[in-house]
């Protein structure tokens, strides 16, 4: 009897498949019984082919990547070199005369390395002495602060 009862919940999903053709679901149920025992066969079979596709996707990008174009050289911009003039308080760390930007900042790193300010553990820090404390008002500043402050200190 467990087979009567499993025999009907197999044809049902079968009918549903095909309702166009009500004459030859008549005559092809017999078959439908033998293609529904192997359909779990199919299901494993269709669950590995998602993976086959994935792999063709990632094929063509390798080839996309490959084919970049080459990078242009960019130009200074003028505004960068542009000599500013600096407060007391900044001069007294990287020197008198007038400079532009990159260079205090670079000077400003000189002194930091030559000093040992740059926090052993974290890197990114600079622990501030008496000179670099009056130009950057606080204890410890972070080296992407330390820019910013800078713009206090020039004209």
């Amino acid at each position: 009897m467990a087979t009567a009862k499993k025999a009907p919940a197999k044809k049902a999903p079968a009918k549903k498949a095909a309702p166009a053709k009500k004459v030859a679901a008549k005559k092809a149920a017999p078959a439908k019984k033998v293609a529904a025992k192997k359909a779990p066969a199919k299901k494993v079979a269709a669950k590995k082919a998602p993976a086959k596709k994935v792999a063709a996707k990632k094929v063509p990008a390798k080839k996309v990547a490959a084919k970049k174009a080459p990078a242009k050289k960019r130009t200074p911009n003028a505004a960068f070199m542009k000599a500013l003039t600096l407060s007391p308080a900044l001069s007294a760390v990287v020197g008198a005369a007038a400079l532009p930007r990159t260079e205090i900042v670079r000077k400003l790193w000189i002194y930091i390395k030559a000093k040992g300010l740059q926090d052993k553990i974290n890197k990114r820090m600079v622990n501030a002495d008496e000179k670099l404390r009056a130009v950057f008002g606080k204890a410890q500043v972070s080296m992407f602060e330390m820019a910013g402050l800078i713009g206090k200190h020039v004209k």
